[in-house]
């Protein structure tokens, strides 16, 4: 049996432990060929591979193929062939090409392989933008006054500061609890956060008018049927479905302007899902 995987830099710059990944769990098998393309490396792999008819197993992580390159791989029994996101970019001949050769080809049925990671992220944020916790991670690197917890107080009553506090009361802060989060999307990435903030006792809202009914109900949040009726009482919001020519621009200005006085907003997936202009013409007055 021979094994061999190549992997395009395109490929790795985004998913840097995949084919190391590949490559360590098929050397536990037996012997395998692993071939890492430098930057600009375009060849198909018919070009790079040597002896292809003896290869009976091949991964390529967005390495182009053609149909004369299958047809020179006789021995070949199976192959993933992965693109940078999403579903693979063979073409039709060779996808009819493989499965008349009886060639089994491994492929993800999703995309929500990377979900985790970023609902996480979100997650983190969140946390982040509700506490301070970047802010006051670099103001006590930089001076020894914020290690000082002394009640203090601005002109006008404002508590700034407090034994038990160090948010900042001209924004949604303080816990998760209580909160009431509204979510633009029902999919993989925000059902996961979703679930997440409700399992920390937040109040969560779901705008999503292609998931079904248990995306919501799985991940604890009430289904919302107008965007516009979600925004109003939002103290953290949080757009999250993918970037499509459908969703470019989605939540509009107007939709930004109508945020309650000190919301929350995160943005994990894509920004300009949002008009991203109208954020900071918001952010900066």
């Amino acid at each position: 049996m021979r094994s061999v995987i190549v992997v395009s830099s395109i490929f790795d710059i985004t998913w840097p432990f995949a084919a190391d990944h590949f490559h360590f769990l098929w050397e536990k098998q037996g012997g395998v060929e692993f071939i890492r393309l430098e930057n600009g490396d375009n060849r198909t792999a018919g070009e790079i591979i040597e002896h292809p008819e003896s290869i009976t197993r091949l991964v390529l992580l967005c390495v182009p193929v053609t149909l004369d390159c299958l047809k020179s791989m006789s021995g070949l029994q199976e192959a993933v062939f992965a693109a940078k996101y999403g579903k693979s970019n063979l073409s039709q001949e060779c996808q009819e090409y493989l499965q008349q050769a009886g060639v089994k080809v491994h492929s993800h049925l999703g995309e929500g392989f990377w979900a985790q990671s970023v609902s996480e992220f979100a997650l983190a944020l969140t946390i982040c933008g509700l506490r301070r916790i970047p802010q006051t991670h670099h103001e006590i690197i930089a001076s020894h006054r914020p290690w000082k917890y002394a009640h203090q107080r601005e002109e006008g009553g404002l508590v700034t500061r407090a034994d038990q506090f160090g948010d900042d009361a001209r924004f949604v802060n303080g816990t998760v609890a209580g909160k009431r989060v509204r979510i633009v999307g029902a999919g993989n990435i925000a059902s996961r956060y979703a679930s997440f903030v409700h399992m920390l006792g937040a109040d969560v809202a779901a705008w999503d008018p292609y998931a079904s009914e248990p995306c919501f109900h799985r991940s604890g949040a009430h289904r919302e049927f107008y965007l516009e009726e979600l925004l109003q009482d939002a103290d953290i919001f949080v757009p999250m479905v993918p970037l499509r020519e459908s969703t470019k621009g989605l939540v509009t200005a107007g939709h930004i302007d109508s945020l309650p006085r000190g919301c929350l907003v995160v943005l994990a997936t894509r920004a300009k899902i949002c008009d991203t202009d109208a954020i900071r013409k918001r952010v900066l007055r």
